[in-house]
């Protein structure tokens, strides 16, 4: 399959320049990209973007993306009360199957929001693979030893995904965090980690509370707990990381831990903004996440990146504390750093065909004084007109290629949504 997108605005994220000219997709991959592209040869696919940009997809690196059936349904509520009274009885009702229904309404706002990979955390990640394959969705899958639900064995089976280099699904070992897991838990999976020599993932000094919790128990932070138990000795990252402090941050900086923000859900469940310029300045990688639907309660990266930036500024009161590029990285290069996708970071020839576009001629973006800028202050998910992964357009112009009936899906999931959200006593 050879696609040509031509008459195009490139932003390929090497940089900051945008250039004008066109792309050539063989199967999945970049074969061509610049003004010298043969517009006259045979191509299977021809897409006129008509000036219009393109960039590099958006990597959601932190989401929970079967959380469908709590959006707006557990709002106004502390994280503690809100995890412990609201979410967890609710998640006690999950079932095999329904994950896999829940999670394709998600995948269908990250493909209108540009996001063409994801980092997800959630019960049932079999279900989750299934549905990323059938939609032709990239994700990394990050998998959780659980005694009760998922042993050992079924832990290797869930990462066999990466014996196979063209899999849109990767798997990544983690945990919730340190005030969840047993000590049995935190065996197996270091266990697990020293096995696969894979990188760790958790949840991560997201409050106040958690922090001084941990120092209650183990007399160390949150970070402190699990380097000493080595976990982050081959990367990896911390999802929040709101309250981290000096030793925190020199440990993240020398285990090449990535932090991954999530502004909108710390500012709604009101745990505090994270010290992203310091961070940066530390030399430590920043990604973006939206968490899941129930505490975001949109999954939405033009949200996140206005949000990251502008937090900053208030509470530094430093209106140049993050430049909107810095931010563009977050999202996407960043991004692709946590998962680990070093050929879905940029669009250079032989890169991955992870592709959005941007409709320049919506009100939002006009007129063009600074496109970047436009993107991170005045950007929204009306904008994105296209796009595609792994060489497929999944969405354009508000009409989904999924290979599915919509409207069916959404009736499919609101009848689960009803039962599922049902606290049985």
């Amino acid at each position: 399959m050879k696609t040509l997108l031509k008459n195009a605005k490139i932003l390929s994220m090497k940089d900051d320049r945008i250039r004008e000219g066109h792309i050539v997709i063989n199967d999945n991959r970049i074969s061509e990209i610049g003004p010298q592209v043969d517009l006259n040869a045979k191509y299977d696919k021809v897409i006129d973007c008509e000036g219009n940009l393109l960039m590099p997809g958006f990597k959601n690196a932190h989401t929970h993306s079967a959380m469908t059936f709590l959006r707006s349904k557990a709002d106004d509520s502390a994280l503690h009360d809100w995890l412990f009274k609201e979410i967890f009885p609710r998640e006690n009702n999950l079932y095999k199957g329904c994950v896999y229904e829940l999670a394709k309404v998600a995948l269908l706002e990250y493909l209108t929001s540009g996001i063409t990979g994801v980092i997800d955390q959630y019960f049932f990640p079999e279900e989750f693979e299934k549905a990323c394959k059938e939609y032709g969705f990239r994700a990394v899958n990050l998998i959780m030893y659980d005694p009760e639900s998922r042993n050992k064995e079924t832990c290797y089976e869930l990462i066999k995904c990466n014996e196979d280099k063209d899999s849109l699904v990767k798997a990544v070992i983690g945990l919730h965090s340190e005030y969840t897991p047993t000590d049995e838990m935190f065996k197996t999976t270091k266990e697990l980690l020293d096995e696969t020599s894979l990188p760790f993932y958790t949840h991560l000094s997201e409050t106040a509370q958690e922090v001084s919790d941990c120092l209650s128990r183990r007399g160390i932070r949150p970070m402190k707990f699990f380097d000493d138990l080595h976990f982050f000795d081959r990367g990896g990252a911390i999802f929040h990381g709101v309250y981290l402090d000096d030793n925190d941050i020199e440990i993240i900086k020398n285990r090449n831990v990535i932090v991954v923000s999530n502004p909108a859900s710390n500012m709604k469940l009101a745990s505090g903004v994270a010290e992203i310029k310091k961070l940066l300045s530390k030399g430590v990688t920043v990604a973006l996440g939206t968490d899941g639907p129930a505490s975001n309660n949109a999954l939405d990266m033009f949200r996140e990146m206005y949000l990251v930036t502008g937090l900053q500024k208030l509470v530094l009161k430093d209106p140049v504390s993050i430049p909107a590029f810095e931010v563009l990285k977050m999202a996407t290069i960043n991004g692709a750093k946590a998962m680990n996708l070093k050929d879905a970071d940029t669009l250079e020839v032989g890169k991955l065909a992870d592709i959005i576009m941007i409709d320049l001629s919506r009100p939002s973006m006009q007129p063009i004084n600074n496109i970047i800028n436009n993107l991170v202050y005045a950007g929204e998910k009306d904008v994105v007109k296209m796009t595609m992964i792994n060489g497929k357009v999944l969405y354009y112009d508000r009409e989904f290629f999924v290979g599915e009936d919509i409207k069916q899906l959404y009736s499919r999931v609101q009848k689960m949504t009803e039962y599922l959200s049902v606290i049985k006593k």
